[in-house]
């Protein structure tokens, strides 16, 4: 069982977090959905049907000392076309949903584990970047780690947008991937409290 204590103009309480142990194989798979999904797709090759040459064979099939050939669409050919290329697709594939809820909830664990999570309740800032670095500075963010900023109060979203080593992101785009590739993570505890009775769902990753 977790404890969290949680800071802020209405702070003072410690939120108790059942977090599981944490599993790098289960995390690899949960990051490698997340990136696939965000994957465009979008690389294409033309065929040899599709590649604007003529269709007239290049000269005759006896007689010329050179190989058979036929028209210069081949892939054998510069400027043919190209054989088994890539075409547009989607990379995306399904996950369980319990897997994702796990790999949330290790990916917070991780960081509790570090003591690099930090919940707050009431920012109480203005939405300017000054009051946001100030505020960091006072909590022991100086700017020398990624931080991740998990909250839906728009004035730290404002405040801490600018902010070249922090991150913003609403409650609902809480996710793995992110969690991972940041230091630190300063997250609402709202967000933590009724994962004590359901791990809290994956929310945009795309």
């Amino acid at each position: 069982m977790a404890q969290i204590n949680v800071i802020g103009k209405n702070g003072g309480r410690t939120i108790d977090l059942e977090l599981p142990e944490v599993n790098t194989a289960i995390l690899h798979d949960v990051v490698t959905w997340q990136l696939a999904s965000r994957r465009r797709g979008t690389a294409s090759t033309k065929t040899r049907a599709q590649v604007s040459k003529s269709g007239k064979k290049m000269y005759s099939q006896k007689g010329t000392g050179n190989a058979r050939h036929g028209d210069r669409s081949v892939p054998t050919f510069v400027g043919g076309g190209v054989a088994f290329g890539p075409k547009p697709r989607s990379y995306g594939y399904t996950l369980p949903r319990k897997v994702r809820q796990l790999g949330l909830a290790m990916a917070l664990a991780d960081r509790q584990d570090s003591g690099k999570l930090i919940a707050v309740d009431g920012f109480d800032l203005d939405g300017k970047t000054k009051s946001f670095v100030s505020w960091a500075a006072q909590n022991g963010l100086d700017g020398s780690e990624r931080v991740l900023i998990v909250t839906d109060d728009a004035q730290t979203r404002q405040g801490a947008r600018n902010v070249a080593w922090a991150t913003v992101l609403p409650v609902a785009g809480l996710n793995a991937y992110d969690i991972l590739r940041h230091d630190r993570l300063v997250i609402d505890a709202v967000a933590l409290e009724p994962a004590q009775d359901e791990s809290q769902e994956e929310g945009v990753e795309q």
